[in-house]
């Protein structure tokens, strides 16, 4: 059995009296690709950080469960949460390469949490460590690249290495956050096969915001849309329909 995500009655206040979360309860399992999406400023990116803790949430449970393991990820501190990071692997919209290092070096970066700190200094990796990384690449089309400079890379091959590191945790579900943002329409496309196709192969529930309706019909197994930090719609591709949209997004002139 795979891991399951189960948020509870989530809020998330920047500001006291001022939630940006308003109680999120979604439960999300298998390995399909659920999309979220809203308006900007709904909540979509702060539902996926605080899933993995980049930002503290006000209220309210994250449960990570496998077999007969579950965190509450919205409580845990210290080297608990650094454990638990290293189940949940992060896909970002702008990267987050080291730049001036090698496409090798970026995806050994996703083994940080498993070597000791002295080895990490040293580039001292697992052999079984490297050779999972060269077959990554290969995975996501970057074979004959590992000694590529990440700032040599155009952004598509950039999200790819991305995608890559994430997968080299070896993680228990996967974020992406705005992951095509940046990219063309045809490396767009590629991109969200590519969360797709590995959430299947790895088995994990892949969750990723995303702006774009079009592509979020396509290859998402399930569509939540969030509005003014609320769930208005959990359900697959075929229930967005008009009044759907307009009563995630509002208005209807951009609709026609």
């Amino acid at each position: 059995m795979g891991a399951s995500l189960h948020i509870i009655d989530l809020i998330k206040e920047y500001k006291a009296g001022q939630p940006v979360l308003k109680g999120i309860t979604l439960e999300i399992a298998g390995d399909g690709l659920t999309a979220v999406i809203g308006p900007s400023g709904t909540g979509k990116s702060t539902l996926l950080r605080c899933v993995n803790r980049l930002i503290e949430p006000t209220r309210g449970r994250i449960l990570l469960k496998h077999e007969a393991d579950t965190v509450d990820l919205a409580t845990i501190r210290g080297a608990a949460l650094r454990r638990a990071r290293r189940r949940i692997g992060m896909v970002f919209q702008e990267y987050n390469l080291v730049e001036r290092l090698t496409v090798m070096e970026n995806l050994l970066t996703g083994r940080l949490g498993y070597t000791s700190a002295f080895n990490a200094w040293r580039r001292r990796f697992d052999p079984a460590d490297i050779q999972y990384a060269y077959s990554l690449l290969e995975t996501v089309g970057l074979a004959g690249f590992a000694n590529q400079r990440a700032d040599a890379l155009s952004g598509g091959q950039r999200q790819r290495v991305g995608i890559a590191r994430a997968l080299m945790q070896r993680p228990q579900i996967l974020l992406a956050d705005e992951p095509t943002s940046s990219l063309d329409p045809k490396t767009s496309v590629e991109i969200m096969e590519l969360l797709l196709e590995q959430g299947r192969a790895q088995r994990i529930p892949v969750i990723v915001n995303i702006h774009d309706v079009e592509l979020a019909r396509r290859y998402a197994t399930r569509i939540v849309g969030m509005s003014g930090g609320h769930v208005v719609y959990d359900g697959d591709a075929s229930g967005l329909s008009h009044d759907v949209l307009k009563q995630i997004y509002g208005g209807e002139s951009w609709l026609e």
